[in-house]
Formats: C-alpha cells, structure tokens, sequence
C-alpha cells in the first residue's frame, strides 16, 4: 500500500521561499515517478511539477519553471519541493502523488495521494 504524507506548509510573504516534502512508504520513490500538485478554493487542482524514478528527469509547470525546484532522495523515499520567489498566487493546498499512468498533467492520472498542505503567499 503506497502513504504519501506531506509537510512543511505554511505562510509566507510574497517574493520568499518554502519547502514542501512529501514522506512516501517504502520503496515508493525509487518504484514511481513522484508528482506535485495544488488546488486553490473553487479552481480544479493543477499540475506543478514531477520526477521520475531515477530522479533523473524533472518537469514543471510553466507557472513555476525557474521558481520551483523539485528533488527526491530514494534512500529517504521523500520527494520535496522548493518554492523561491513565490506569488501570491501560489497560494493553495500542495498535494503530493506518486505512480502516475498515462497524461502526468493531469491529476486523474496519478493513483495515490497524499491528504496535502497549505501553503499560503501573502502579498
């Protein structure tokens, strides 16, 4: 059974920097691509970043490329995000994913998820 348990949420004002981590259950991160994702009140959740497997390729969101930087560490089975120079738009519920079949942009695709984390930008 895959757990996905995210962290580190929280307030920050706009132009500044938080990490999100996303604690997975063993062997999760090494067996399936991992995934970032985020919904705001009344807006579908939405794409923010992915890595594969090995950790070898990563994929962003063009709202967060250049901004967001997303890792994992197989030994740990965590994947983390770091969010510099945030918006407030940026603002939302981070949810973490793991094991995505098909079309990795969209959240239909991925079969596990974790319950999220606000994080919330003031301006």
């Amino acid at each position: 059974q895959v757990h996905l348990v995210e962290s580190g949420g929280g307030l920050v004002q706009a132009g500044g920097s938080l990490r999100v981590s996303c604690a997975a259950s063993e062997r999760t991160s090494s067996n399936y691509p991992m995934g970032w994702f985020r919904q705001a009140p009344g807006k579908e959740r939405e794409f923010v970043a992915a890595i594969s497997e090995s950790g070898g390729s990563t994929f962003y969101a063009d709202s967060v490329k250049g901004r967001f930087t997303v890792s994992g560490d197989n030994a740990e089975n965590t994947v983390s995000l770091q969010m510099n120079s945030m918006k407030p738009e940026d603002t939302a519920v981070y949810y973490c994913a793991a094991d995505p079949e098909g079309d990795y942009t969209n959240y239909v695709s991925w079969a596990h998820w974790g319950q999220g984390t606000q994080v919330t930008v003031s301006s």
